[in-house]
């Protein structure tokens, strides 16, 4: 008997009315929490404090292609927008048996606009909790959902990502490295050790900020020739490449060699060029850079711990 090949969406979005899911925030720190507005236009959208709206994206996904359009997305006649039991109908519909949700496509950035951090936490929290207690337990298997991270300290950090354990949900999804910078720190590798206890796993959405950043601090003056090896090695990378990159050559991988980050959303058509000139620069540029500024030698080429720590979609 040939068993049934699954087909899931391994980057979906999960936009949602905020009033569905605001009551799981601490209520003390509601007043802060985002709320609906309908535009000018008829299209709603989502504010966080007095910020920017972020637009509801229902106009653009769902119907045939030419009748979409950035305008005129409403919560309720929206598709994916409803019920999780109308998110599965609909999954019916188009014969997929599972998403992978991602929150709105900025993530964690939109709710930036909330200057008090333990506000802020709370809504990311609140955000979870609903995920975890109201939406995916109607189908688990069927609504995955990315638990969010919030970027205020590595102990903020370790605190969701166990609070997700504990509430069964499949995995979360960074928006930078887990102390909140830009680069790898050694702080970091509490989180990647909890994440790996947990048996969590660990997704991102395209990339984290920070590209081509060298990931650890070195002695500027000794930049006379103006040549940077990170920047050769990174010159090819897109979406989400540098920060592998940038946690490879900062030993990430090889003190951790069980972890593995998902990079959504990557268009992976350009990664085997991308290995490619990876090695040869590689090889290139690591010599003079180990001489000049103690830059150390990978165990192996760089583009094997691609292969072997990173998946891309």
């Amino acid at each position: 008997m040939v068993a049934t090949k699954r087909v899931i969406s391994a980057d979906s979005h999960l936009q949602l009315a905020p009033e569905r899911w605001v009551s799981h925030i601490e209520p003390k720190y509601r007043d802060q929490a985002p709320h609906s507005v309908r535009l000018d236009d008829g299209t709603d959208a989502t504010i966080v404090v007095e910020g920017k709206p972020q637009l509801f994206h229902g106009g653009l996904t769902g119907r045939p292609y030419e009748n979409r359009s950035p305008n005129g997305g409403r919560w309720e006649t929206s598709a994916g927008a409803g019920t999780p039991e109308q998110r599965l109908h609909e999954q019916d519909i188009d014969g997929v048996d599972g998403e992978i949700l991602f929150t709105y496509p900025t993530g964690i950035k939109y709710y930036r606009g909330i200057a008090d951090d333990a506000a802020y936490k709370a809504v990311i929290h609140g955000w979870n909790h609903f995920l975890a207690e109201e939406y995916c337990p109607v189908a688990p298997e069927r609504l995955i959902g990315m638990c969010m991270l919030p970027d205020t300290g590595l102990d903020d950090a370790i605190a969701e990502l166990e609070f997700a354990a504990r509430s069964g949900m499949k995995a979360v999804c960074l928006y930078k490295f887990p102390s909140g910078k830009d680069i790898p720190t050694v702080e970091d590798d509490r989180f990647w050790a909890a994440a790996l206890d947990l048996n969590m796993p660990l997704t991102c959405h395209v990339g984290f900020p920070g590209h081509a950043v060298f990931p650890f601090e070195i002695d500027p003056h000794k930049f006379a020739s103006g040549v940077d090896p990170f920047t050769k090695f990174n010159q090819y990378a897109v979406r989400g490449a540098n920060n592998a990159l940038q946690m490879i050559f900062f030993g990430v991988c090889d003190r951790f060699p069980n972890l593995r980050l998902y990079f959504a959303e990557t268009q992976v058509g350009w990664l085997p060029h991308f290995l490619d000139i990876l090695d040869d620069q590689y090889d290139r540029h690591i010599h003079w850079a180990e001489r000049i500024l103690n830059m150390h030698k990978l165990e192996r080429m760089p583009s094997e711990y691609i292969r072997e720590h990173f998946w891309w979609g």
